[in-house]
């Protein structure tokens, strides 16, 4: 998943935050205590425990687990693609206190999510800065030693480690929790993870897509994954501040509005500008078409870019935050973007999308769930995927949204 970085304009304008302490203001309140069921995993989900594993953790009856963190820091995309994991352990143990540590960055899509008791941000991308710094090693250990110890007291009985690097499995180990469960080496994106848990799943082959594999770390707990659900709940005030903005542009209720976001984390996930170009001239050429150009952080000029060479009116977003950014692909009838955060919310939220593909996998990475649609490029590389792919895989989706299928 592509990586996004804050700054004062753009879908990410307003979420970054900075280090208020262990839970600051986020903790919620309780919601009650208890659950049941065996915590065993299913007949075809692969687990190892590794010799010296404490009595407690293997065997803890399910009633006894009432405090559950999960571990995903980052990027936006993989938050997201996290988002059914919290869904499946509400749904199935709805007395448990449920955490969620997250980097600062991303801390906006979870604050006050219904499925979460509380939300610890962290962040390690400050951390990383300070520690140039001549003094900033002592510092950074200061923080650090403040975070574990308030973690550690918070008395989690189970962590669970989505991230599979090795920044994610120390916080998974400062939790204490007797029971940390993560992904067996091979499917770690660093396999110096596993020395920090102790419950280590093999995601089954036909979990191909990263929420299949996330999902499959409920094992262990004997939660079963389906049905997938993604919950991202949307503020009325950014729900009305963005009618607003797209009633100024004169699109209406019967405007099939079709967000595009050309940005992306890295360089070589940029679909090239030109091929946007010929992208929404022809979809704009359609009966009641509007295209919206949205952009973050350090991308309006490619946005710009794409406005000034076309010939077609496309509407030129707002700075948004993330609410707000929901709440236009909410409204938008089809979202066309790269490999990156706002094409995984707009799938979240049941928007068409369509993912354009190079070197990152679109069986693994894609949009997710029947109304999304990953294009590979045939040679790996963005250029390499034809405008006239993307434009008639576009008008296949607006199809189906019009028919209702």
């Amino acid at each position: 998943m592509s990586e996004t970085s804050p700054s004062a304009h753009g879908w990410l304008g307003n979420t970054s935050r900075t280090d208020r302490g262990w839970m600051g203001d986020t903790s919620r309140n309780d919601r009650g205590w208890g659950s049941a069921g065996a915590m065993s995993g299913p007949p075809h989900m692969t687990t190892t425990e590794p010799e010296g594993l404490s009595e407690r953790s293997r065997s803890t009856p399910s009633h006894l687990t009432t405090k559950i963190a999960i571990v995903k820091l980052s990027s936006l995309g993989d938050v997201i693609h996290a988002l059914p994991v919290a869904r499946a352990i509400r749904r199935a143990r709805p007395g448990i206190h449920l955490a969620w540590i997250v980097e600062a960055r991303e801390y906006a899509l979870l604050k006050d999510h219904p499925d979460l008791d509380t939300v610890v941000p962290v962040d390690t991308r400050l951390w990383r800065r300070l520690i140039r710094r001549p003094s900033g090693v002592r510092e950074v250990m200061g923080k650090v030693g403040r975070l574990r110890g308030r973690i550690r007291a918070a008395g989690f009985d189970v962590a669970l480690d989505l991230q599979g690097l090795i920044k994610s499995g120390l916080l998974t180990a400062y939790t204490g929790a007797p029971l940390r469960i993560g992904f067996t080496a091979d499917h770690c994106r660093e396999g110096l993870n596993c020395l920090f848990t102790n419950r280590r799943v093999r995601p089954p082959a036909e979990a191909v897509h990263v929420v299949d594999q996330y999902l499959a770390l409920l094992g262990p707990l004997g939660i079963p994954p389906g049905p997938v659900e993604f919950h991202v709940p949307i503020p009325a005030r950014a729900a009305l501040r963005m009618d607003d903005f797209l009633g100024e542009q004169g699109v209406k209720s019967r405007d099939l509005l079709v967000a595009v976001n050309p940005g992306a984390g890295r360089a070589n996930k940029q679909w090239p500008v030109a091929h946007f170009r010929r992208l929404v001239d022809r979809l704009a050429s359609e009966p009641n078409v509007k295209v919206l150009l949205l952009w973050g952080p350090d991308e309006v000029h490619m946005a710009h870019e794409i406005r000034a060479g076309s010939s077609a009116r496309a509407i030129l977003a707002p700075p948004t935050d993330l609410h707000e950014l929901a709440a236009l692909l909410r409204r938008s009838s089809l979202m066309v973007a790269n490999d990156t955060g706002p094409l995984h919310l707009a799938a979240a939220l049941g928007t068409s999308s369509l993912g354009l593909f190079g070197p990152t996998r679109a069986e693994r990475n894609g949009p997710y769930g029947p109304h999304g649609r990953g294009l590979q490029s045939p040679d790996g590389t963005m250029a390499g995927l034809a405008p006239e792919v993307a434009v008639e895989a576009a008008l296949a989706l607006l199809a189906r949204r019009e028919n209702g299928r």
